[in-house]
């Protein structure tokens, strides 16, 4: 009998091309894992119904994800299918288009079950600010699953479909990778289109694959990466097929190991988990060594001063006039204005517009966001020092494991200050993967992050792949409360 959610993209592939198992049959499992667990879990904002999926498989005509379940971040448009950002300003938005990496894959033959719960406008770090949803990690239902792709990675994890796709804007695929136990990819800015994604921060958004695996990571890689001129940001490189980067060899690779990523406040468990990860690399014939980075102090103020200005200038057009929400019994249409955002937003949401709109007005532009550009550059000339002499930078994912609800909500500095390893990525727009290293003490995944140069996903990828095939952490395949055990 098929065990669902134990199932890989890769071995999906394998037993659908040898016909020992069909699309339907793949689908109907999928659908049936989503019945019994996301009432658990609450991953999902959207699920089609089995009309809409029976009549993708009947347009289907053929592809290299031909029949494989997958979920999309419920900020990635979907032609008719609601798309809400989890946010009630956006309640029941159907876009008319496709976001191109929609496109791909429902060219590739990929199945589309539902849309996945998020923070709201992809603005935090645990899933908490979700405005329908608040997604529990299958690991420990009274922990988060990290944000804002908690939803994806939480589907993924917990056996509903077999791969996801979130963005990533300081960590957002990452983090939630790292409190799931999956693999995380950030792609290189520019190669994977934005076209589609609903914009957060538009110099750091960029959507990549959440899956159980780095080789299935590199299959859906190979059909959401390319040029499209549709996103003026899309980098005109060459197609590659990135399984065939999976040698496992990395002999003489050479690792910068970033001594202030490994600092005394850092979780004693997680840094021995990735020590002891470093130490199979460097078995593995890699060459490991300390460098110092100087950027610590002042990259999360960086961050969020420019991904605020970003999101304050981004969601300027959630007005009430032209779609999504609009309040009702306004008086007039500043009233109308006022109370449609005022009602629409959440709190979070409602914080970073006012920080955005205070570092761009007149006279705090030149002493905040013009500053935190000239810092931008700085963060992104460190990193190509770094790399003149390495090929990957090793660093933890997150600062901790999953955490339990309500334990950082209640102060957003300490929720900020936990994108440490992750939002400088997002700054200097190289890529990153999450990997799961290690468990703690009571059995919850840890995370350790591999940085590569702008569009080095092979190499990241291949470490990866050569740590996954000698790395002795048992099964990382959690049991949902209720469900499984």
């Amino acid at each position: 009998m098929l065990d669902f959610k134990k199932l890989t993209v890769k071995k999906a592939k394998e037993l659908l091309d040898k016909k020992e198992i069909e699309p339907k049959e793949l689908v109907s499992a999928s659908y049936d894992r989503i019945e019994a667990v996301d009432n658990k879990i609450d991953a999902l904002n959207t699920v089609l119904n089995k009309e809409e999926i029976d009549e993708q498989i009947k347009h289907i005509k053929g592809g290299s994800l031909f029949g494989i379940p997958y979920s999309l971040k419920d900020n990635i448009c979907t032609k008719n299918i609601r798309t809400t950002c989890s946010s009630k300003i956006l309640y029941n938005y159907r876009p008319p288009f496709d976001a191109t990496v929609t496109e791909k894959l429902r060219n590739s033959g990929a199945i589309l079950m539902g849309k996945a719960s998020m923070d709201e406008f992809a603005m935090g770090s645990s899933n908490e600010n979700a405005a329908f949803k608040k997604t529990k990690n299958p690991w420990d239902l009274s922990r988060v699953p990290g944000g804002s792709s908690g939803g994806p990675a939480a589907s993924v994890a917990s056996g509903e479909v077999l791969f996801a796709l979130g963005s990533d804007t300081g960590g957002s695929i990452r983090e939630p990778a790292a409190l799931c136990g999956l693999v995380g990819l950030k792609p290189t800015y520019g190669l994977v289109s934005r076209y589609g994604l609903i914009a957060f921060g538009s110099s750091l958004d960029q959507i990549g694959p959440l899956t159980k695996t780095v080789e299935d990571s590199a299959i859906v890689l190979n059909e959401i990466a390319g040029y499209d001129q549709k996103d003026s940001t899309s980098a005109k490189i060459d197609k590659k097929d990135y399984t065939k980067c999976l040698t496992g060899d990395i002999k003489g690779k050479k690792i910068a190991m970033p001594k202030q990523f490994f600092a005394k406040d850092l979780n004693e468990e997680i840094k021995k988990s990735i020590i002891d990860a470093i130490k199979k690399l460097e078995s593995l014939g890699a060459i490991v060594e300390e460098v110092d980075v100087s950027f610590v102090d002042y990259v999360i103020s960086t961050y969020y001063i420019i991904s605020s200005a970003e999101a304050a200038s981004n969601l300027a057009r959630y007005d009430g006039v032209r779609y999504g929400l609009r309040a009702e019994n306004s008086n007039g249409i500043v009233d109308m204005f006022t109370k449609t955002r005022s009602e629409g937003f959440g709190r979070e949401v409602k914080r970073r517009i006012m920080l955005g709109n205070y570092v761009l007005s007149s006279g705090y532009y030149d002493a905040y966001y013009l500053k935190a550009l000239k810092a931008r550059t700085v963060i992104k000339n460190e990193f190509d020092e770094i790399f003149k002499n390495y090929d990957v930078i090793v660093s933890p994912t997150y600062i901790s494991t999953a955490f339990h609800f309500g334990e950082k909500s209640a102060s957003p500095m300490e929720m900020y200050l936990s994108d440490i390893y992750t939002v400088p990525i997002n700054i200097a727009g190289l890529p990153a993967l999450s990997i799961p290293c290690g468990l703690d003490k009571i059995g919850l995944p840890i995370g350790m992050q591999l940085i590569g140069k702008p569009f080095g996903e092979e190499d990241i990828l291949n470490m990866a792949y050569a740590y996954e095939k000698v790395r002795d952490i048992g099964d990382l395949i959690p049991l949902v409360e209720g469900v499984d055990r």
